[in-house]
């Protein structure tokens, strides 16, 4: 059976596009690749980077994060009215208490501070993000 990989993303949807075409990259059509963005630039980025399904909006969010094995997207969409409110407190919440695990990139709004993550350049990110959900899918098996 294929996993389900969800992946969100909003504003430009450049983030998302590119962990879409990694993903893709890394795993072709092994795996399901169900696009979310918080709004329809997004996800539409998403689709032309290989996404299987893509759709828009917080129903969509709450639905798919319930469909989905594995997580994937920027910390600030686990934030209510982050990226300047795209992010409903019902998208957060969702995303939130999905049971998919979630690997999240930690990229936050400026008011929020991390501490104890590293400053890698998000290309790293995205490596590391490649190969969390490589040991996320081997463990499953």
């Amino acid at each position: 059976m294929s996993r389900r990989v969800m992946v969100v993303d909003g504003m430009g949807g450049r983030i998302g596009q590119e962990v879409v075409q990694r993903l893709r990259a890394a795993f072709g059509e092994h795996i399901e690749i169900l696009a979310v963005g918080t709004n329809s630039t997004a996800t539409t980025a998403m689709l032309k980077a290989g996404a299987n399904r893509g759709a828009t909006g917080e129903n969509a969010v709450r639905v798919t994060a319930r469909e989905a094995d594995i997580l994937i997207g920027p910390l600030s969409a686990l934030i209510p009215d982050s990226m300047m409110g795209e992010v409903t407190p019902g998208m957060a919440e969702a995303l939130a208490l999905s049971g998919a695990r979630k690997v999240m990139l930690p990229l936050t709004n400026p008011r929020i501070d991390l501490v104890g993550t590293t400053k890698d350049p998000l290309p790293h990110l995205l490596e590391e993000v490649i190969s969390v959900v490589t040991s996320a899918l081997k463990e499953e098996v």
